[in-house]
């Protein structure tokens, strides 16, 4: 008697086609898992730079003082992570504001800029 294909199982070369179909799919999913891990690292970074820049704005602020026309600097810990961020103070077009620009950086990567927030300041 004969066994029916039914009966005779899977033959060698069924089993590796869908091994390699099961290999492919699970390296597309590992890949995608490593960039979405990559992505919300990044934008914590973002999030925590745009609040070093906020804290410098809300420093002026607060201190209500006229900030002097210039560039200044300085480092800054949020998080786990340090940055430093740069303040660019410019005259406004109207002579009672300045034009407080804030740019935060990773301290070992000047080109980056991770958070940049611009404000106008009126005279106290």
């Amino acid at each position: 008697m004969n066994p029916s294909r039914a009966e005779r199982g899977f033959t060698l070369l069924e089993i590796l086609i869908a091994l390699s179909i099961l290999a492919i799919g699970l390296s597309a999913a590992i890949r995608s898992g490593l960039t979405s891990t990559e992505t919300v690292g990044e934008l914590r970074a973002r999030q925590w730079a745009g609040w070093v820049a906020e804290n410098q704005i809300a420093l002026l602020r607060a201190s209500r003082q006229w900030p002097a026309v210039g560039e200044s600097n300085g480092e800054a810990n949020m998080g786990d992570s340090r940055f430093r961020w740069q303040m660019q103070v410019a005259p406004a077009p109207h002579r009672q504001f300045r034009r407080v620009e804030v740019r935060v950086v990773r301290p070992e990567q000047d080109d980056a800029v991770l958070a940049r927030l611009v404000t106008y300041l009126a005279a106290p």
